[in-house]
């Protein structure tokens, strides 16, 4: 429990730019009122209910904290708190780090407040993590008004945008092709199909960006350790140092391909995950060992700022933290 009070549903105090620190904001390109109100007795395309998380995880959240209704709401909206728990040390480690706070926005919060992603998130961030864990059926799509605030924020010298569409399963309308994706994967909270990301997938089509977020895959472990496999690392193509000190990431039991959709080599895809082959997957019986895991885009013509390609996973601490994804968020907190 944190011995810092806790504040909300209040106005964002801009930040003043200091040389050499980084101002870094997070986006949740969700509507939480959507998300909450999902009907539970649907199994596609919605979170958890806090309940299913206890059944799943028992005895995990059996803690009068997360089990008591009379402290911890236990519907779906019990389940989406726990990213914001989860978000809270990096929010903390960066902080420190840049020595400013790092807000969590929200396209549409708990109180119905919406936020656009314009001017008034991006005048005051040099780092913006945009985490697309909006399902698609909530319908949260990029407006042109957001696209060309972005682009602007983008053609500023210095910036960066880390973009985070999450897993995309149950593309296929067979359902035996579904259920070798669940298998594959094996987390039960996750349903036959469950596609998120459409709020990034349209601002990623509005600004030119050649990237798909696909599949959800269990990366491979270290059956000693229970740490990721380590990732594969073109360091050649770092030549920013994003990856300086890094190993593996936290694991996740399914995390998207960030596929390139093009050839034009404008995307450097920097990190490969191993994929767990013990349970088929389409993408496995294609060929394929690994998944683009980390990727970057480089500055461009107008374009000043950088665009990294990275799963919120990463940035959460449900599955740990430790001291190779620690250098990562110190990279992206200290990048020149």
């Amino acid at each position: 429990m944190s011995n810092v009070a806790r504040t909300y549903n209040q106005n964002h105090v801009p930040r003043k730019h200091t040389p050499g620190r980084r101002r870094v904001s997070m986006y949740i390109a969700w509507s939480y009122p959507a998300e909450a109100g999902r009907n539970p007795a649907e199994l596609d395309n919605r979170f958890s209910t806090m309940t299913e998380v206890r059944r799943v995880a028992w005895p995990a959240y059996e803690e009068p904290r997360w089990s008591d209704p009379l402290q911890f709401q236990q519907g779906i909206a019990g389940s989406l708190e726990l990213f914001f728990w989860a978000f809270a040390p990096f929010q903390q480690f960066v902080g420190e780090i840049a020595g400013t706070p790092v807000p969590v926005f929200q396209r549409i919060d708990q109180a119905g407040f919406k936020l656009p992603l314009d001017d008034r998130v991006l005048s005051d961030v040099d780092t913006l993590l945009v985490f697309g864990l909006d399902h698609n059926v909530t319908g949260q799509e990029a407006t042109a008004e957001e696209i060309e605030s972005v682009r602007r924020f983008l053609n500023r010298e210095g910036t960066c945008l880390i973009l985070g569409p999450h897993h995309d399963v149950g593309v296929s309308d067979d359902a035996n092709v579904r259920n070798m994706e669940y298998k594959h994967h094996g987390d039960a909270l996750v349903p036959r199909q469950q596609r998120f990301g459409l709020y990034t997938k349209s601002l990623m089509k509005g600004l030119g960006i050649p990237v798909e977020n696909r599949h959800g895959l269990r990366p491979l472990r270290d059956p000693a350790t229970k740490k990721l496999a380590p990732l594969t690392i073109d360091r050649d193509l770092d030549t920013k140092g994003w990856l300086r000190g890094v190993t593996t990431f936290n694991f996740h039991m399914h995390l998207p391909h960030y596929a390139v959709t093009d050839d034009s080599g404008a995307v450097r895809v920097l990190a490969r995950q191993p994929i767990d082959m013990s349970k088929p997957h389409p993408f496995t019986e294609a060929g394929n060992t690994e998944f683009n895991m980390f990727l970057w885009m480089p500055p461009e013509g107008n374009r000043a700022g950088d665009v990294l390609f990275a799963d919120s996973t990463i940035f959460s601490t449900l599955f740990g933290a430790d001291e190779s994804l620690h250098n990562f968020w110190r990279n992206l907190a200290t990048a020149k």
